[in-house]
């Protein structure tokens, strides 16, 4: 039997160690929000120092990344998102660091991609970058762009922000930005390329253009079970590979919320208002509470409860996903900085070497 020709895939995909097993990161949206425990809230200043504080203790945890997002709207810290990975890439030494996501839609990708190379020089080669379209739209008003183009304008975005990753010297023409002409793009990143993901929010039309261009896919779970998910991931490597290549090389993040406490009952308590301050933010309707109750079930993608049951639904999740890489986004809502402290610690004591030593490759 003749052996398959794939495609070649672009060399721009992260290096993951698979002895090391599913890679572990903390992410942030770069909330600012009162803690609905006390109604404190803390400065601008207090906050993104913080978020520093998070990676700096992340990496000292053995995360392996840590990740800030990108709002441009009142609740959130992190406009100026990759100035605070600067920040973050001088304070640490080998965490990878990304941004999750970096809204394409609203920017140029010619400055995003000379933000993250300057970047990824200052880390010594540690930079991902994760593309978005901004699951919050207040952001397409205050920078002016019209929402009605809300797909095509991350499309054409994304589209060249990839070209751009592969091409020193370009030439393109699009609708939404001014053309390139024999335009130069510098400087280049360490290694020549970024590790450029794709954020999907679990629409599987979104997993089935990341498939079709084999760019790795980062996608947000919020809540409900692994199943609806792991059909997003199935569709994302189907699309892959009736495009030509071969899905098992390309890489799968997952991200979700990440709370413990000593047990269930303590962990969901603590963390609900928190969700649920969260989310009335976003949609002004919040968190019902029994799609939240349904983080007791082993088969949820909300990683909440006891140390050993969030262990148990990690490795669960990695037998039915396969993916590479889990975020744990835990300062969700306002979580005070005690809380925060706790769970990076929990996790690097002790699920990080469970998770480990289960999902590590012999």
């Amino acid at each position: 039997m003749a052996t398959k020709t794939f495609k070649e895939i672009p060399n721009t995909l992260p290096v993951f160690d698979k002895k090391k097993g599913l890679e572990f990161g903390v992410y942030s949206l770069g909330e600012h929000l009162v803690n609905p425990h006390n109604n404190e809230l803390l400065s601008a200043k207090e906050r993104i120092n913080q978020i520093k504080e998070m990676a700096i203790l992340s990496e000292q945890a053995g995360v392996d990344v840590f990740m800030l997002g990108e709002s441009h709207q009142d609740g959130f810290i992190s406009q100026a998102h990759a100035v605070i990975l600067g920040a973050i890439v001088e304070a640490t030494n080998q965490i990878k660091i990304s941004s999750g996501a970096t809204i394409v839609s609203t920017s140029d990708p010619v400055r995003i991609y000379e933000n993250f190379a300057t970047l990824d020089l200052l880390s010594n080669g540690r930079i991902e970058l994760v593309g978005g379209r901004a699951s919050r739209i207040g952001l397409f008003k205050l920078l002016g762009y019209d929402l009605n183009n809300y797909e095509e304008l991350f499309e054409e975005k994304f589209d060249l922000l990839l070209q751009l990753n592969q091409n020193e010297q370009i030439n393109w023409e699009g609708k939404f930005r001014a053309a390139l002409d024999d335009a130069k793009i510098l400087p280049r990143p360490l290694n020549n390329h970024l590790p450029i993901w794709r954020a999907v929010g679990g629409g599987e039309s979104s997993a089935v253009k990341a498939g079709n261009a084999a760019v790795p896919m980062n996608i947000a779970m919020l809540g409900g079970p692994v199943s609806i998910f792991k059909r997003s991931i199935d569709v994302y490597r189907s699309a892959a590979k009736m495009a030509g290549y071969d899905e098992s090389l390309l890489p799968v993040a997952t991200g979700g919320l990440f709370y413990i406490a000593k047990d269930t009952n303590t962990a969901l308590r603590e963390f609900y208002p928190h969700v649920n301050n969260g989310i009335l933010k976003a949609n002004g309707q919040g968190f019902p509470k029994q799609a939240f109750a349904h983080a007791r079930d082993p088969k949820s993608v909300m990683n909440i409860g006891e140390v050993n049951q969030v262990i148990e639904k990690i490795i669960y999740q990695h037998e039915e996903f396969g993916h590479q890489r889990y975020m744990a986004q835990l300062d969700f809502g306002g979580v005070p900085f005690n809380k925060i402290m706790e769970n990076i610690d929990i996790l690097g004591n002790k699920v990080l070497p469970a998770v480990r030593k289960y999902t590590a490759k012999k």
